[in-house]
């Protein structure tokens, strides 16, 4: 079955892809994602300079889902700006996630990886687990201004990744901001910030950095990922492409994305814990059920 999809122009082989953050943060990880049946390759967030990211252990995976606070470990803009021509050549659309300390580091790097040619541009705005930094999409006059400013030196199909909105209210005033600033397509969302788990056995938290609270993903926070995604596509009426993340880990899950108005849909938890061969077993199991509810 052709589960190909089209977003801002740019045709996908398969409506499956990785999340940025999800085995893709070295080349060979990368490379890997592009030898799979993964639809695209996502990079990882990329900031100006190379980090480690936060101390561990910072990702765990429970009954359910997962929590992390990885804290954006990434090669530097500079390294996946060289890699992205050679990724270009697996046969399949490349999308650079670009992030940043400040607002300033934003459009430095847009430029320059605008200048690699990916085939898209995410502008991740949804980044919860940097110490002491806010969640720029929770501000909407301050996305509004960093976007426009990015706008400007991207010429490729920009993107924004925004974070999970529980009012009404912002999903509409973050829709306004959205259609001012020239987006081409949107994923929702975001890991769900500051959770916590515990674990009773050894009286502590399961991660270490942040005093134990990170970003929830998996299973729990997919009714939060749909309804995201619904209200977006309410508020664009359709005319915006939505890429869904949050909570994938079958075929069911995809197809709830796409019912709720998902072009397409990232995974995060579930490569981290199956590897790239989670890509076929998801095709398999969406090509079923879309047989079915055609039959």
């Amino acid at each position: 079955m052709d589960l190909s999809t089209i977003i801002a122009g740019v045709r996908f082989p398969s409506c499956f892809m990785n999340a940025s953050g999800a085995l893709c943060v070295t080349r060979e990880e990368l490379l890997a994602l592009g030898r799979s049946r993964a639809g695209a390759i996502v990079t990882k967030s990329m900031t100006m300079e190379p980090r480690d990211g936060n101390p561990t252990p910072r990702y765990y995976g429970f009954p359910g889902g997962s929590i992390n606070s990885m804290g954006l470990p990434n090669l530097g803009y500079k390294a996946y700006a060289a890699l992205i021509p050679e990724l270009k050549t697996l046969g399949k659309p490349v999308i650079a996630s670009v992030a940043g300390l400040c607002e300033d580091d934003f459009p430095t790097i847009a430029a320059i990886i605008n200048a690699a040619k990916p085939d898209l541009i995410e502008v991740n705005l949804s980044c919860p687990n940097i110490p002491g930094e806010p969640q720029i999409g929770y501000d909407a006059e301050a996305s509004e201004r960093l976007l426009k400013r990015v706008r400007k030196v991207i010429t490729v199909p920009m993107g924004v990744k925004l974070p999970p909105y529980f009012d009404p209210a912002h999903q509409t005033v973050m829709g306004e901001v959205i259609g001012r600033c020239g987006v081409d397509f949107l994923n929702l969302v975001n890991s769900v910030g500051n959770g916590l788990v515990v674990d009773p056995e050894r009286e502590a938290v399961v991660i270490k950095p942040k005093g134990g609270f990170g970003g929830l993903g998996g299973t729990i926070i997919k009714p939060v990922a749909l309804a995201n995604v619904r209200a977006f596509w309410k508020v664009f009426e359709g005319r915006m492409p939505i890429i869904g993340t949050g909570g994938v880990v079958n075929g069911v899950d995809a197809f709830e994305h796409l019912l709720c108005g998902a072009s397409a849909v990232q995974i995060g938890t579930v490569l981290v814990e199956e590897g790239v061969d989670v890509f076929s077993r998801l095709e398999t199991e969406l090509a079923a059920l879309l047989s079915k509810a055609s039959s």
